[in-house]
């Protein structure tokens, strides 16, 4: 038997899908995720939407300012993708450097989503101009028909929708962002390298139940919502797997306690503060460990076409501990595993 490793050194790792919010939020929320990751993915559904490159920039120069002045971090931003947005100005933002990525949400399909997109052919100029300049399309993966079960939208989302856009755009670089079942990671590993996707350690920790273990957990809802056990195992098994179509995205999104625990609660859970940790433990729990460093540091810049991250970090076997609660404005915010021991700590 293997003696298990209480060491590792990695490359420094990047989260492929992130939010920040903005404002107050923004100044509580930036540092967790600038401690671990190099660079972020940040997302565009602000209030109103990031959809000119000018605001890409000026959202870019407020997370920098809500950082300590020597922090390398790297916000990397996307393009919130509309009907009505031009080409023209999607390829200006990518050619300038405003964004690497345009983030495709389904209209209404989660939080500020109501500006999304409602027909892929309204954008099929914008999508034709991406692969031709080999932009990354990021996409928020559910159906939106009020038909559809909750928890069926991914899988109906890949019949309706994914297949179509990649028989149609079969060179446009995907990211198929969030998965969170065996049909999404079946589909990522049956189609070439132009798709990929990210996997969040919350949908690698749990499965539905955990939004109903002793009563409503509210801070156990996010979308997309968690599946069955077997989901959860089929994503564990593809992100420990070293295919390199697979890689980190917390999706760690937050909202105060009050906005969780509402009687129509907000969708989303804060996995920054502890996140590198967190996946840590999982990749270990899977006896896969030796696969982290591809997952969290090397998959991300391969598919995005950036290089690897300069210098390293260091995890140890030793407990750490996840706050119990984070202050912002005039409430707070819950982490996930508020207040429980992880297994693994940046050293």
């Amino acid at each position: 038997m293997n003696k298990p490793v209480d060491r590792i050194t990695l490359r420094r790792p990047d989260d492929w899908h992130v939010h920040l919010r903005d404002g107050p939020m923004l100044q509580v929320v930036a540092g967790y995720t600038a401690r671990q990751f190099a660079r972020a993915i940040v997302m565009p559904n602000l209030t109103p939407p990031v959809t000119t490159a000018v605001a890409a920039a000026a959202y870019a120069a407020r997370i920098r300012a809500a950082l300590p002045p020597d922090s390398d971090f790297q916000p990397l931003m996307t393009c919130y993708l509309t009907d009505t947005l031009e080409a023209d100005e999607v390829e200006r933002g990518w050619q300038q450097g405003a964004w690497v990525a345009a983030k495709l949400y389904p209209a209404h399909a989660t939080t500020n989503s109501a500006h999304g997109v409602t027909n892929l052919d309204a954008i099929a100029p914008v999508l034709e101009r991406m692969q031709r300049i080999g932009m990354v399309l990021a996409v928020h993966g559910e159906v939106t028909d009020p038909a559809v079960d909750v928890f069926d939208r991914e899988a109906v989302f890949i019949e309706r929708s994914l297949i179509p856009l990649t028989e149609r755009y079969p060179e446009l670089k995907i990211v198929f962002e969030h998965i969170t079942t065996a049909e999404a990671a079946d589909f990522v590993l049956s189609r070439p390298h132009h798709l990929g996707a990210t996997v969040t350690a919350h949908h690698l920790a749990i499965n539905r139940n955990a939004m109903f273990q002793g009563g409503i957990r509210p801070h156990h809802y996010c979308l997309p919502v968690a599946k069955r056990e077997r989901h959860r195992l089929a994503l564990v098994k593809a992100a420990t797997s070293g295919d390199a179509r697979f890689f980190l995205g917390t999706d760690s999104a937050p909202h105060l306690a009050r906005d969780k625990e509402s009687a129509c609660g907000c969708a989303g859970l804060f996995t920054a503060a502890s996140a590198i940790e967190l996946y840590a433990e999982i990749f270990d729990a899977a006896g896969a460990i030796d696969k982290f460093e591809a997952f969290a540091s090397l998959n991300g810049p391969a598919f995005y076409g950036l290089p690897v991250n300069a210098g390293t970090v260091t995890l140890e076997r030793s407990p750490s501990a996840v706050p119990a609660r984070i202050d912002a404005l005039d409430n707070y915010v819950v982490p996930f595993r508020a207040g429980e021991s992880l297994s693994w700590r940046m050293a």
